[in-house]
Formats: C-alpha cells, structure tokens, sequence
C-alpha cells in the first residue's frame, strides 16, 4: 500500500482516471484521515507525480465578467461607456 499526501481538492474517481489513464493499475484509494491517502499501485513513483498534479475540480469556474466581455472583444469600461451614452 502506498501512501500520498492528499491533494488539496481531491476527487477519487477524477484521481483513479488521471491515474489509470497512463496506465496504472491502482486498488481502492483510501482517505486516511490524517492528510494522506492510499493505494495499491504498480509504480509508486509515477502515481506520485500524478497526485500532486491532480486538481479535482470538475467543473470549470464562472468566468467572470470581464472574462466574458472580453470573449467578445470588449472591456468593462467600453461596455460603460456603451451603456452611459459616450465616445
């Protein structure tokens, strides 16, 4: 049983993908509650590499508004202007 520090926003069924999407071979992936995780694995060394890249937020974050005006090419003081009745 090997043992990793557990990433921050860890998902267990994103981690055991990432992990048996090159090629690992893992058991069941344990929380043991004292800031570490476990599990069975074949190499050690690159599901540890694997753990710490993981980042378990499946779903992307809102953009925010400026991200979404600039999507389209404008800047929040345009889009005030635009609305405000100037240049």
């Amino acid at each position: 049983m090997a043992t990793f520090n557990k990433p921050k926003n860890l998902n267990g069924a994103e981690l055991a993908a990432e992990l048996k999407a090159v090629g690992l071979k893992i058991g069941l992936i344990a929380d043991n509650s004292d800031g570490t995780i476990s599990f069975e694995v074949n190499d050690e060394e690159l599901a540890n590499e694997i753990v710490l890249a993981h980042n378990g937020t499946t779903i992307a974050p809102e953009p925010t508004i400026a991200e979404k005006l600039a999507s389209v090419g404008l800047s929040l003081d345009e889009l005030k202007t635009a609305i405000l009745g100037g240049n």
